[in-house]
Order: C-alpha cells, then sequence, then structure tokens
C-alpha cells in the first residue's frame, strides 16, 4: 500500500503528494520518475516525475496538475488514501556530474521534477542558478526549495505580479551573454517553453539538456505514444529518455503530435467533472 502521508494544494488544479514508498525512496535517482496507477485496477496509469524523495522516512514526493479524468480522480485523493498501485523508478537518471555553471529553467510545475536535479547538480560541485517561470505569483511552486538548492534564482512571471515580468528566456540569455555564460542548461516545462530554452541557447553552443515527460502516457514504452524524433531518429521518452539534447528535439513533429489526442482528452475531463458534480449533489442530498 503507498499510503498518501501527506497532501497540498499548491494551486487551483495543482497538487503535491507525498506517500510511502521505500524501495522507490531509496533507489531513485534525480530524473527519473515513476508510474501511479489511478481508479482501480483497470484505471489509466500516469506518469509522474519525482520531484523529491526521503529514504530514511520511505517517502516519495509527486506534483501532479488535475487536467484530466484520471488525475482529476487522483485530486480528490486524502491523506491516509492510498494509490492504486505505483510503479518506479524508471527512465533514465539525468546526467550528474561537476559542470561548472549550470543554468537551471523551470516553467509552472516543470519546477517540481527539476528541483531533485538542482539538489545532485548542487552537491556534485556545481554553481546552479535556476530561473522559475509562471504565469502569476499565485503558480510559482517550490520557491524555498529551489532556492535551497541553487546558489541564486531568479523568478520571472508573465503578468510582472512576482519577480521580474517577462519570459524564462530573457534572463537566460542574458546569462549566456554575460562574462560567464554557463556550461550546461537544464530546461523543465510546457514543450513551447523547452523550444525556446534551446532556440536561445544554441547560437551560443551551450548543451541545453530538456526532458520530455509531458508526452509519456503509459510509461513503459508499449503504447507507442511518446515517440519523437531526435536527430532525425524515433526515440520513445519513456525507456530511452526522459532527458534529451534539446538542440536536436524536433519541437514541431512533438507538438503536433501532442494535439492528437486534445479532443479525447477533453472529453474524458467533461465526464469525470459532471459526474463528481452528480457524486457531490448526491452526497449531499443523503446528507440533509
Amino acid at each position: 500500500m503507498n499510503r498518501i502521508v501527506r497532501k497540498k494544494q499548491l494551486s487551483a488544479d495543482v497538487f503535491e503528494f507525498e506517500f510511502e514508498a521505500p524501495e522507490i525512496a531509496r533507489e531513485r535517482k534525480a530524473g527519473q520518475f515513476l508510474v501511479v496507477l489511478a481508479g482501480g485496477e483497470y484505471g489509466e496509469r500516469i506518469p509522474l516525475t519525482i520531484a523529491d524523495a526521503d529514504e530514511k522516512a520511505g517517502t516519495v514526493t509527486v506534483v501532479m496538475q488535475a487536467v484530466g479524468a484520471s488525475t482529476m480522480k487522483l485530486a480528490r485523493l486524502s491523506e491516509g488514501d492510498a494509490f492504486d498501485g505505483v510503479l518506479g523508478p524508471l527512465g533514465e537518471p539525468s546526467e550528474i556530474r561537476k559542470f561548472g555553471r549550470v543554468v537551471l529553467c523551470g516553467g509552472g510545475i516543470g519546477v517540481a521534477p527539476i528541483h531533485p536535479i538542482a539538489q545532485a547538480l548542487k552537491a556534485a560541485g556545481n554553481r546552479v542558478t535556476s530561473i522559475l517561470a509562471a504565469r502569476t505569483k499565485e503558480l510559482v511552486i517550490f520557491e524555498d526549495r529551489m532556492r535551497a538548492a541553487s546558489d541564486e534564482v531568479v523568478i520571472c512571471t508573465d503578468d510582472g505580479s512576482y519577480g521580474r515580468k517577462g519570459l524564462v528566456t530573457e534572463p537566460l540569455k542574458e546569462l549566456c551573454e554575460g562574462p560567464e555564460p554557463p556550461d550546461r542548461v537544464i530546461a523543465i516545462g510546457p514543450p513551447v517553453m523547452m523550444k525556446f530554452c534551446a532556440a536561445t541557447t544554441k547560437p551560443f553552443g551551450i548543451p541545453t539538456i530538456v526532458s520530455l515527460n509531458t508526452i509519456m502516457i503509459d510509461g513503459t514504452g508499449m503504447c507507442g505514444g511518446c515517440r519523437v524524433v531526435v536527430d532525425g531518429k524515433m526515440r520513445f521518452v519513456c525507456v530511452e529518455g526522459p532527458d534529451f539534447d534539446g538542440h536536436k528535439v524536433d519541437w514541431d513533429n512533438m507538438l503536433k503530435r501532442m494535439k492528437s489526442f486534445r479532443s479525447f482528452e477533453l472529453s474524458a475531463r467533461e465526464r469525470e467533472a459532471d459526474h463528481a458534480c452528480r457524486l457531490a449533489a448526491a452526497i449531499n442530498k443523503a446528507g440533509g
């Protein structure tokens, strides 16, 4: 049983779960993910990148956004409940060694999976600069943890409600043009954000790694839904990644493929939302 020991709502539809998983907590490495089963024995498999782990307590932390039917089901779980199943750690770990200066770009909930990478890079002796980006102040997550794992933190919001107003690529370009440009850049967030981070660093020849976890579906390579083209070759994100060279990813192909199932996802979300509303009404009626 993977019992939930702590649940925290980070924003309107983003939730943090800490749950019991001693073997995963002991074995996981920065950049790896796990699969959570939602909706019973025949429910959907949801890949979630590990955001933190406490080996002593035997717990693992993940952050998820309730955007589809299955993640909406997960969001309704409470402390004391348990996930139907958890599999992990999965995926290739991030490359961790002393590079020199590393700049981490985290967008939205992408800040959560970049957190253990920041911890590991800092422990390896790197100078870590983290750029955290969100649409508004309310959507900035893991700020305290990222400050603890970084030498410096820059925060950007689209509307200027916190930190500096603008996109993550603006301070990234300034750092690339500065007297101490990064030796490596790692970007995790929405695909469009990662695409433009890679485009920003490419003229400077700075190695840029992106995590393509957002395209994963079943997390084991069986469905083929996470196919991406990298350096002209077809790759599977969940078994060969999730980290890839951002300068070699065919971003246009990936973005086009991610739109393929959008209508099905929206339909499933609407059905789940309707089910939740009817269930809540029935509970209220019974209680009255």
